[in-house]
């Protein structure tokens, strides 16, 4: 049997605190493999992520950059099956991410530097806006440390606790600290 990962217990902001979107909304970064997983697959370990950003305790941002990224992954051949498959088109996904998000300005480079230049401009926003950064990327994932001491927190998933027992559905537990399942 596995070992669990290890959790890291966020609480969210008050409001005006840093990484605060108004109203104790955390911010939060999101790779594109984890928004194709929120947008087009439903994938369950999303589920507290969708309903921490629809009661707005979660606030989604991101760059043009990060768009463009999204759009260009829809272009592979391996993603269009699956879109037909769930009755999607990339104008329609596209749609939904910009009604989302909240666009920030592209963030400066920051001192830690990813593997992979290709997911830099994730760290570098989720370090500007103190933000929990969702990612199934190793390269990122790798970067833990080095972003908890600037600020943000990479992870896998969230997931929301109450009483001790995970919540498949975080609604009746919003106001309780969020757990932030770490890779």
């Amino acid at each position: 049997m596995a070992a669990k990962p290890p959790r890291c217990v966020l609480r969210l902001p008050e409001s005006g605190a840093p990484g605060d979107f108004g109203g104790g909304a955390r911010a939060l970064v999101l790779d594109t493999n984890i928004v194709l997983d929120l947008l087009v697959f439903a994938d369950a370990a999303v589920a507290p992520v969708r309903a921490l950003l629809d009661a707005q305790r979660l606030c989604w941002v991101a760059t043009p950059p990060m768009r463009d990224e999204l759009e260009r992954v829809l272009a592979y051949p391996q993603i269009a099956p699956r879109l037909a498959f769930y009755g999607l088109t990339v104008g329609q996904l596209l749609q939904s991410y910009e009604s989302q998000v909240r666009w920030v300005d592209v963030a400066p480079r920051v001192s830690a530097v990813c593997k992979d230049a290709d997911d830099q401009h994730f760290i570098d926003l989720a370090v500007a806006h103190r933000a929990i950064l969702l990612s199934k990327d190793k390269a990122v994932l790798c970067m833990q440390k080095r972003l908890l001491a600037l600020g943000a927190h990479a992870a896998t998933a969230i997931v929301v606790e109450a009483n001790g027992w995970t919540e498949a559905s975080p609604l009746a537990t919003l106001a309780t600290p969020c757990a932030v399942q770490m890779a």
